[in-house]
């Protein structure tokens, strides 16, 4: 069977169902892979769908409010380092997805730290807890890219291009959630949807970009 007959059949089959349907569903309550043998461990693998938005939007507001009243910046400069940052972002995205998620892993522990970081999505892409980042994960990435823009953009330039990345990341994670919670009606989102299947189907890996496809045409990975 070809990949796209396999992603017919995924999208022809019922949406991923909610986590209200999961508890509800009379064969009990859905049983997520278990990672760590640690239960306290095992806890920061799940994380609810609204805590990148909560965590993060108090972020995104003050670092524009610096830019804007604290120092000033221009509306044009702040729309060309804001574009700057969700590009950057996206590039980010393609990159990570494709050589730090996919790295092809040779010997037990490399196939285990694959398995943690992406290939737990890959083996159940249904699971409604493991559809966006852990926050100390997203936190740990957050001051680390931080600081390397800061040092690159200076203190200023730094925070309209960061609240954009940040912005960007956000899109990623909730674009990448509605993609396996949600059937989509518009054509956009048929069409992100789609392309993310066929990653999920390819054989070989391809379509990294899971909110642009920008970064798969440049590379030409996206057949």
């Amino acid at each position: 069977m070809n990949t796209q007959q396999n992603f017919e059949m995924a999208s022809n089959s019922a949406p991923f169902p909610s986590v209200s349907r999961l508890e509800l569903n009379a064969k009990g309550p859905r049983e997520s892979i278990r990672i760590f043998k640690s239960p306290l461990l095992e806890t920061f693998t799940h994380v609810h769908p609204i805590t990148p938005l909560l965590l993060w939007s108090p972020v995104v507001a003050l670092l524009v409010w610096r830019s804007w009243l604290t120092y000033q910046m221009g509306i044009f400069q702040i729309a060309g380092l804001m574009f700057s940052g969700l590009l950057c972002w996206s590039l980010l995205e393609y990159l990570l997805h494709r050589f730090v998620f996919h790295f092809q892993a040779r010997g037990p522990i490399e196939e285990r730290i694959q398995f943690i970081l992406h290939g737990l999505h890959h083996a159940d892409p249904s699971d409604p807890t493991r559809l966006v980042m852990p926050p100390i994960v997203s936190i740990a990435l957050a001051l680390i890219f931080y600081s390397v823009f800061r040092v690159l953009l200076g203190r200023v330039f730094v925070y309209p291009f960061f609240s954009a990345f940040v912005v960007g990341y956000l899109s990623y994670d909730y674009i990448h959630f509605s993609i396996h919670h949600f059937k989509p009606r518009t054509r956009i989102g048929k069409f992100l949807k789609k392309n993310h299947m066929l990653h999920h189907y390819h054989p070989k890996g391809a379509r990294y970009g899971v909110s642009s496809p920008l970064w798969d045409s440049i590379f030409r990975s996206g057949s």
